[in-house]
């Protein structure tokens, strides 16, 4: 898939709130080396940084783009292009950061234990997933018009994701301590159901707009904005609020 980085900062205080309520849940005091997997822009990392200062901390992400702008953003922190799942690590870290990534890398039975091995003793691994499951809209607006063959894989893009008490019995097979919760988050987004569609242009719409060319993405954008506007009706002010739920866990060895 494209990712663009200036499309996904144009909600960055939304995003960025979920990551600093998982970053404050860590309870690592001291960290020498920590690690950001699927940092995007480098928002996520930001955060890391103020919370461990002093610490040694590495970014990867898949997207050129997204690793760009963090470079920019963060220019004394190395940010590398790579996929997560043939990511080695250099040295054992005392946190891993996945933030917003997992729910795209299939196979959580598998990669989950991978990073956890790259864990110092007592090291945490600290996660974020957006648990929303909402894309019925999507594949409705995507099934129902003449791009339906093209988009006929497109909800298949976002791995499986399981439930809190699945991730729970995982990761305790390999972290005696796990603090697993799940938050709703109520965005109140200016400009109604178009706001709407401009968040979720930057996730989870990207697998339904990239096989489409120019005309098509028009046409599917007007008419999955009319049926969000029917799903999240505007307030008297025309704010939407959005609800977002979102699953976390830090896992420490």
């Amino acid at each position: 898939m494209s990712w663009s980085a200036v499309q996904y900062v144009k909600f960055e205080e939304e995003r960025t709130r979920p990551v600093r309520d998982l970053i404050a849940r860590i309870p690592n005091a001291e960290v020498h080396c920590a690690a950001d997997v699927g940092c995007g822009p480098g928002n996520s990392t930001e955060v890391l940084r103020e919370r461990y200062p002093r610490a040694h901390i590495v970014g990867m992400d898949s997207s050129s783009d997204m690793i760009g702008a963090a470079r920019q953003r963060l220019p004394d922190i190395a940010f590398e292009v790579a996929d997560i799942r043939e990511w080695r690590g250099e040295r054992a870290f005392d946190v891993i950061l996945a933030n917003a990534v997992l729910q795209w890398i299939p196979g959580h039975e598998t990669l989950l234990p991978a990073l956890m091995a790259k864990l110092a003793p007592g090291g945490a691994l600290a996660a974020q997933l957006p648990d929303n499951l909402d894309e019925r809209l999507m594949r409705e607006t995507a099934a129902a018009g003449p791009w339906a063959a093209k988009l006929a894989d497109a909800g298949e893009a976002r791995a499986e994701r399981h439930g809190a008490a699945w991730y729970f019995r995982l990761l305790r097979l390999h972290a005696p301590h796990v603090d697993i919760w799940r938050t709703t988050y109520h965005h109140a987004l200016s400009g109604g159901a178009h706001a709407v569609v401009e968040w979720l242009k930057g996730t989870g719409l990207r697998p339904f707009l990239d096989p489409l060319d120019e005309t098509e993405r028009e046409a599917f954008l007007a008419r999955y904005e009319a049926a969000i506007a029917e799903a999240y009706p505007a307030e008297a002010d025309g704010a939407v609020l959005l609800p977002f739920p979102r699953l976390f866990f830090v896992a420490r060895r």
